[in-house]
């Protein structure tokens, strides 16, 4: 399976009671988290030291341990994976960081535009979600959904049970304090 719309289908499957679908869905999943994971690391140096795969096969096996995944809901899976992926972005970051001095940047996916530069710190975006949620988690919520598993506006009104008006409502929020804190944040 290498669509989303393949991962769509096999998780109608799992939620028709079929329960070989499992065995369809977790490859499919498997593909729709490497289709993140190449997104989010598609801008750093050829020679980085986290690739896609490395990203997904971490995220992909925390994923598996988990007990309270409603595998047939996809926004709830993808949303499960972007909490993994920036939780192993940042690990990776903090790591890198200690053995050497400088920041290990991401690419900012461009629908986002978050910073002119198209080039996002983890660490930085990290430390400033821990602030967004704790003033607002419903946004937080938001931008981890959308930033780090890329779903749409349509999916996280699903995923968070709200209208598509809201999602972008507090999209637009949530972006420009993260522009601010960002900003003020920078040497």
């Amino acid at each position: 399976m290498k669509e989303p719309a393949d991962f769509e289908a096999a998780l109608a499957g799992l939620r028709a009671g079929d329960k070989a679908a499992l065995d369809a869905v977790l490859p499919a999943l498997y593909t729709e988290l490497h289709r993140i994971a190449e997104a989010c690391l598609s801008g750093e140096r050829p020679d980085h030291t986290l690739q896609p795969t490395a990203l997904v096969h971490e995220a992909y096996l925390r994923l598996l341990g988990q007990y309270q995944v409603d595998w047939s809901c996809r926004p709830q899976i993808l949303g499960l994976a972007a909490r993994m992926m920036r939780r192993i972005l940042v690990n990776h970051a903090e790591a890198r960081n200690a053995q050497k001095r400088g920041g290990f940047r991401i690419p900012l996916d461009d629908q986002l535009e978050l910073m002119e530069s198209g080039q996002l710190d983890v660490q930085s975006l990290d430390l400033a979600l821990n602030r967004l949620e704790a003033i607002d988690e419903r946004q937080a919520r938001i931008v981890e959904l959308r930033f780090f598993s890329g779903l749409s506006v349509e999916d996280t009104a699903t995923a968070m049970e709200l209208s598509t008006a809201t999602i972008k409502r507090e999209w637009r929020t949530a972006r420009l304090w993260l522009v601010r804190e960002l900003d003020s944040a920078r040497p």
